[in-house]
Order: C-alpha cells, then structure tokens, then sequence
C-alpha cells in the first residue's frame, strides 16, 4: 500500500511533546508518516483507510543489545555448569560461537526476526560472533534482516581470545560491512564496528581498532563491566579501569553503545556521561548470569543516555522492560525506586539511540518519520490518557497480544498472521535440522 491511514486507534507516540492522541489519525505515505491529525480531517482522503478500533497504535519497539546467533541455543542442555560468568561464557557461548557456519547464522538472525515481528519489535542492535565463520557472516545476518523486513544495525565482535588471524579476520569483516552499510546507504541495515570486550583486547588490539574506528568515523558496540571480572582483568593487566582504559583510546563517543554496565563506578559514569556515549542495560542476562544488577537511577541521575536490551534472552521488550523495573527496586531496596528510569530506557532512550543512526524520529510516531509502527490488541479497563499511559504500557499492554507490525509503511504481521516473503515453516524445520547438528558439534 503506498498511501493509507490508519484511523479510530487510540495512539501512544512516544513522543514527550504529545505521547497521547485520541480520536487522530495517522496517514501513511511511501513508507512515511506524512499526516497525524484528527481523523476528522482526513476521512475525506482517497486511500485506503484502516479502522483500528480496540487497538493501540504505537511506534515499533526497540532493542539495542541483542545477538541473532544465539537464537539455536534454546533448549541445549549440554553445556556445564558454571559457576561464575567467566565459566558461562567458556562453557556456552565461546563454544558454540566457534561451532556456528555461515547457514546457521542466517536461520539463526532469520528466526530471531520472525520472533521480533510478532512481539512488535522492528529495529535491533546486534552483536555477532562466528570465529570459525567470520566472512560473509555479517552479509548472512543482513540477508536475513532484509528478507523478513525489519531494520538491523550490526557488527561482528573482534576480539583475541581466538587468535589475532581471527581478530583481523574480525576488524576486516566490519570494515567491510561499515563500508557497505555505514552513514545513509540502506534503510534497513547500518554498520558499527563491533568488539567483544576489553579483557579479551590487548592495547595493541585496541589502538588498532582505535585507529580504524577514527578513519572511518563509525561508532562502537562493546560489552563493558558486563561481570566484576571485566573491572579485575583490566586492573590486574592493565592499571585501568574498564571505561578509563576505552576512553584513553577514544572509544568512548556519541556514537558507542556499551552493553551491560553493571560495574561501573561514579567516575566511570560521568566519563560516559561527558563523552555522550549510550549504555544498554540488559537486566534478564544480568540476573540469569548472577553478575548483578545494574545501576539505571545513578546513571540517569548523572545524564547518561540509558537504553534497553536483550542480550538475546528475549525479543519481547515489554516483558525485558518489566523485569528491569523489579530489578531496579531490588537494587534501590526501594518498590517506588526506578518507575521514569526504567520506562524512559525503552520508550525514549531507545528511540534517542536509534536514531543516531537512523535520523530523526526514528522510533517515535511523528510527522516525517520512517512508519515503523505496530498495533496492539488492547481495550484499556481504567482511564487511559497522557498521565497514565505509561503505567498501561508495563501492567496492560505488555501482556496484550501484538496485531499488527509495520516497518517503512509495509505490513510484516496483519491480525496476527506474518506477511513473509519465505515459508516460516520450512525455515523452522530447517532450523531444527540445524540446530540438531550444531549440538552434535558443541
């Protein structure tokens, strides 16, 4: 549909100026929003027009931590048991990211999309690890970005423990991809230049990659102080701090997403602060890998741009969104603790982040912005208005159904059922088949 309106909604923008709009109308045209105004005044369009009555129109959620390649894990009962997050990451995940080929990486992004499609979620930052396949690995992830519809912003995840073979093999594949997909070239997938963390990079690695990341003027996405180990190692090898020792070489920018967060302390906070550079918290991760809880009210207090992931463990943000809330009364031992905090990461600092690679209006519903939108089945039971909206968004919405998903004007997901350009079924026995042999090989 090239022009269309959807109308009789009741619409959360996202947008702090306005979150809230009644009896309005949002008109689509050419994958943009070129009109919101009471449907009064555009009933008279000749376009198609959507009635979404007992619906509420919302932007298309955000994630900005995740990692498509974990998405054949689910269910794998043979890793060992760990007992720290150093053992989780030897046990699990460097051993099935050295066990993972080219076709696995796209069914693995492939099936994670489709799941992003019908929990609303249309734009993911992702974080990739092949280092047995690391060419072409980024091309697979996009391929699969681009053929269920959604929007990605990706990097591969460079890092030592494998060899520096591997590690330039690394820098060389997000060279590649940033040269391909950074700035404004495609509308669906950008490109960051992605690293593992500081305590697998020795400083040669990280000059390097410093220096790279200068020439080509692109942002970084990191884990940092994901675990107190982090902290220990660089300490211990380096004399620095985790951010203090980044910063020295100049990878800490407005345009750096570092992952996770949980062990900074204050100065390392006002060093991201002050540099203008996001971090996303992760909290089912942090909780299920027992490396603590990170500090959202400290950080927001400090003026950090705070955002939301998954860490893979879901792509369902509401439900990631809730569990950072609980979590952040625990860590602030106090229920009332938290509440704008944790509903800001998602519902505006996502947006923030987004669109710093995407323009302006990315992730929010505004005139002139990309219609990246979904509907929701939900028919609010207490008042719903610009003072309470966001209070439904965690207790009601969340746990309603997602009707409609909408990336660039297009319709993914139509009344629940998934507009594909490929057979969801034949991909999921496929990716059965897949896993079935990737848990032969771990």
């Amino acid at each position: 549909m090239e022009k269309y309106i959807i109308h009789s909604a009741e619409i959360l923008s996202f947008d702090a100026a306005r979150p809230y709009l009644k009896d309005y109308a949002v008109m689509v045209e050419e994958g943009r929003i070129v009109k919101i105004a009471p449907y009064a005044e555009l009933k008279d369009e000749n376009c198609e027009h959507i009635d979404a009555a007992g619906k509420i129109l919302m932007p298309g959620l955000i994630n900005a931590h995740h990692h498509f390649y974990s998405t054949l894990v689910t269910g794998l009962g043979k890793a060992a048991p760990s007992k720290d997050f150093n053992e989780v990451l030897e046990n699990l995940w460097w051993r099935l990211d050295k066990k993972l080929m080219l076709r696995d990486t796209y069914v693995s992004a492939a099936i994670s999309a489709v799941s992003c499609i019908r929990n609303g979620c249309t734009t993911v930052i992702d974080h990739h690890a092949s280092p047995y396949h690391i060419t072409g690995s980024l091309a697979e992830i996009g391929r699969a970005v681009k053929d269920a519809g959604i929007r990605a912003n990706l990097c591969y995840e460079v890092s030592d423990r494998d060899g520096l073979e591997r590690r330039d093999e690394g820098i060389e594949e997000n060279l590649s991809y940033i040269k391909a997909y950074g700035g404004h070239q495609d509308p669906q997938l950008k490109a960051l230049f992605g690293m593992h963390a500081a305590f697998t990079l020795s400083d040669e690695s990280l000059q390097k990659i410093a220096s790279l990341v200068s020439e080509t003027g692109c942002g970084v996405h990191i884990h940092v102080a994901e675990a107190q180990s982090d902290q220990r190692f660089n300490i211990e090898h380096y004399g620095k701090r985790v951010v203090e020792r980044l910063n020295d070489f100049g990878l800490i920018t407005p345009n750096s997403v570092l992952a996770h967060g949980v062990h900074l302390n204050p100065k390392e906070m006002m060093i991201i602060s002050e540099r203008g550079a996001a971090i996303v918290t992760n909290p089912q991760s942090n909780l299920n890998n027992a490396v603590g809880i990170a500090d959202v009210c400290k950080m927001n207090e400090l003026g950090i741009t705070v955002g939301l992931g998954t860490d893979a463990m879901t792509v369902n943000m509401l439900e990631e969104l809730r569990v950072g809330l609980w979590a952040q009364h625990l860590k602030q031992e106090n229920p009332s603790a938290g509440f704008m905090e944790l509903a800001s990461t998602l519902l505006f600092n996502n947006p923030r982040i987004a669109q710093k690679y995407w323009g302006a209006g990315h992730g929010i519903i505004t005139e002139g912005a990309v219609a990246d939108m979904i509907l929701v089945d939900y028919d609010p039971h207490t008042p719903l208005n610009g003072e309470t909206w966001i209070g439904h968004v965690i207790f009601g919405i969340s746990q309603a159904r997602v009707d409609s998903t909408i990336v660039g004007g297009e319709f993914l997901m139509w009344d629940g059922e998934l507009l594909l350009s490929f057979d969801e079924q034949e991909l999921r026995v496929e990716s059965r088949e897949l896993a079935k042999s990737l848990w032969e090989r771990f």
